[in-house]
């Protein structure tokens, strides 16, 4: 989830918003902040599945693997646990967490010497596990401290990254795309993105940004994870998800993009509460 630039979204400091997984599940690292005294460091303990291809011994037996998932493993993320609405991408949020567990799941699936596209990054998580299986282009908005936090966050877990991370500016309101995610559309398959969906000008501006990633020649697909929230309101005289609910409209009425809800049946490898609102879908060209 990152910041964007559209004149809906709140930045008065009477109007903060916390991700609620800090309140599930403490994620306290003994790393201290180093990138800003203020924020905090959050470890997020994850398993890596154990090898499903099969195997025999010297005489030819099938051996059965012990365990279904191989040591733990942990990515550190620093970031802030409040902002006001306009910098949410400097939180974490349970949609990044179900997108790193999907690329772990699907992560023999990548086509080997392809790139992974990140849209709204914030601080960095998903690109980081993305890191692990290709190369990625990590992009988000350059407003506040996202742009060198995400920089200072892929620093900081050296160890997990196996191919090179590029962080680019790439604001949904640009009527372009950077030059550089332009020229390498053809080799870049997967695009991802984890809770942009927060504001129906946003969501607007997303949808523009998917139809530029879809327009060019090729086959690729962008999948997105994200949270219903839901509010009670009056005029409903029930709980409704109204920002999900526009996406429902603006996917429905997009002409050239075809949407398809994932079932979330893949296994959890990090820990935080996988609720029922959350979901994820598939956008792809017509």
């Amino acid at each position: 989830m990152g910041p964007q630039d559209t004149p809906d979204v709140m930045d008065d400091d009477d109007n903060h918003v916390s991700s609620e997984i800090y309140e599930e599940i403490d994620y306290t690292s003994p790393s201290k902040p180093t990138f800003n005294p203020s924020y905090e460091v959050s470890r997020f303990e994850f398993s890596t599945p154990h090898d499903n291809s099969v195997m025999v011994d010297s005489d030819g037996d099938l051996i059965v693997p012990r365990r279904k998932f191989s040591r733990k493993n942990y990515v550190d993320i620093e970031n802030k646990r409040s902002t006001v609405l306009g910098l949410v991408g400097l939180q974490v949020w349970r949609g990044a967490l179900l997108l790193a567990d999907w690329l772990i799941y699907n992560s023999k699936n990548i086509q080997k010497g392809t790139h992974i596209l990140e849209l709204g990054s914030g601080v960095g998580l998903s690109s980081i596990i993305a890191s692990m299986f290709s190369p990625v282009f990590c992009t988000d908005i350059d407003k506040g401290d996202i742009m060198p936090l995400i920089k200072h966050n892929v620093q900081k877990n050296t160890r997990l990254v196996q191919n090179p991370v590029e962080v680019i500016e790439l604001n949904f309101n640009s009527e372009t795309l950077p030059s550089t995610i332009a020229e390498a559309l053809p080799n870049i398959p997967v695009i991802i993105a984890a809770d942009v969906i927060y504001d129906d000008t946003l969501t607007d501006a997303f949808i523009s940004t998917v139809r530029k990633l879809l327009a060019p020649p090729g086959d690729r697909s962008i999948y997105v994870a994200l949270e219903k929230r839901y509010v009670f309101t009056i005029a409903d005289c029930d709980s409704v998800a109204p920002c999900y609910e526009y996406f429902m409209r603006c996917l429905k009425e997009a002409n050239g993009i075809n949407s398809e809800e994932l079932a979330l049946d893949f296994p959890q490898y990090f820990r935080y509460e996988r609720v029922k609102e959350l979901a994820m879908w598939k956008l792809s060209k017509s």
